[in-house]
């Protein structure tokens, strides 16, 4: 069971000796500490022993305190232990062990702090595969008014930011969606000046459209303020201090609505949104997209994500599918990300825009001229090989009229790809 266990030993009582002797007396104190620290108590008992001193037990609704002393010694035992299972109470633990300290004054304590358990984060990929990734302690939970927010530590990737039960970013990793997502399109693009992010309250996609010199303004359009503000406290790692950027503008508002309302046109517009299920599936349907598109300035593009190919084919065949329905070019691209745990595809869409058409030569160039700073994944070498469907994916995403009778080899592929 994932907990905090406080254990400590205090020496050399200074307080009231009577402090050390009486349980009973004692016990009314003790429960006003557990409920000053937003500890529950179910139940506690006391017991005093002839000849002095008392061992003392409360049961706690997220566990318990137990507290033994020895008045001949000027000492006492304390052992607190909270369950973090649902809830972090490691805090509420902390301040009532404080509490016990302060009220008998010693001048020696050996105090020892365990964690207890730990956290497998299950990540489904589909009804019937995912992984899991194991974190040492769960830093924070919060209900918002839109969705579950977690953080948790874990050893393999720093910290991971949680949304409804689904991984979204982490400290070590977060550079495989974030530049994937931005650099495609808008190192393809001559000089890019204005970026629309919906979404991406963490902030990373921001931080990297930021690295374009030619980049005037940056507009996120974040739904859930919570999801700001916990990045800023907990996630500097994956946004860099862009939101002390002045060229960051961020509202506070319904992405739709947004794109609904502006008459500004927009180099790029970046969707960095949960996966197309629930409330998020109207952000990736036909009509918003459509209204996106309106929003794109002469030369401009639409990234987003679509899903793993592996774990979720029919919905990245189907997003693709209506994305060229809207657009005259859509570039799927793939790559693998950790914290996603497949396979996972993109598209850059423009009615002129091609990311294609760049070798990684001219890539190179690009960055070198722009003087593109901390690029951990994006290059020109990886520019053109995430283009470079294999041929699953490439069946999945081409457009049906596009599409040539399957023969020799190829009917191997899909044969391999159904078994």
């Amino acid at each position: 069971m994932n907990g905090l266990h406080l254990i400590g030993d205090l020496t050399g009582c200074r307080c009231d000796p009577q402090l050390l002797l009486d349980g009973e007396s004692f016990r009314a104190k003790c429960l006003e500490m557990v409920s000053a620290s937003g500890l529950t108590t179910m139940d506690a008992t006391f017991h005093t022993f002839d000849g002095g001193g008392f061992t003392g037990t409360v049961v706690l609704a997220e566990s318990h305190l137990a507290i033994h002393t020895w008045p001949e010694r000027q000492g006492l035992t304390l052992d607190v232990y909270v369950c973090n299972y649902s809830a972090d109470n490691s805090a509420k633990a902390r301040k009532l062990f404080e509490q016990l300290v302060e009220h008998f004054q010693p001048t020696e304590i050996a105090k020892h702090e365990v964690e207890r358990g730990e956290h497998m984060l299950m990540e489904p990929l589909n009804a019937t595969t995912g992984f899991y990734i194991r974190a040492d302690k769960q830093i924070g939970e919060w209900q918002t008014k839109f969705q579950k927010m977690q953080i948790y530590d874990t050893p393999h990737y720093g910290k991971i930011f949680r949304l409804d039960g689904f991984n979204m970013t982490s400290e070590k990793e977060e550079f495989v969606y974030h530049e994937n997502l931005i650099h495609p399109a808008l190192t393809a693009h001559a000089a890019p000046k204005k970026v629309l992010v919906i979404g991406g309250g963490d902030g990373g996609s921001s931080e990297e459209a930021l690295k374009h010199p030619t980049v005037e303004q940056v507009t996120m359009v974040e739904i859930d303020a919570d999801v700001i503000t916990v990045a800023k406290e907990h996630f500097r790692a994956v946004h860099n201090g862009v939101f002390d950027n002045p060229k960051l503008q961020v509202r506070i508002e319904d992405g739709m609505k947004f794109v609904r309302d502006t008459h500004e046109k927009f180099d790029l517009v970046a969707m960095d949104l949960n996966d197309p299920v629930g409330p998020a599936a109207a952000l990736y349907s036909a009509e918003f997209l459509q209204q996106i598109r309106a929003t794109l300035a002469p030369g401009g593009a639409l990234t987003l994500h679509l899903g793993s190919p592996v774990a979720q084919p029919a919905r990245v065949a189907e997003l693709a599918q209506r994305l060229n329905g809207l657009f005259r070019i859509v570039r799927v691209y793939t790559m693998y990300i950790p914290l996603y745990g497949s396979l996972w595809a993109m598209a850059v869409c423009s009615d002129k825009l091609d990311p294609k058409a760049f070798t990684a030569d001219e890539i190179d160039r690009r960055i070198e001229a722009r003087k593109m700073q901390e690029l951990r994944y994006y290059n020109g070498e990886t520019h053109e090989g995430v283009f470079a469907l294999p041929n699953f994916v490439r069946d999945l995403v081409t457009p049906a009229r596009l599409k040539q009778p399957a023969r020799g080899r190829r009917l191997g592929v899909v044969r391999a790809a159904v078994k």
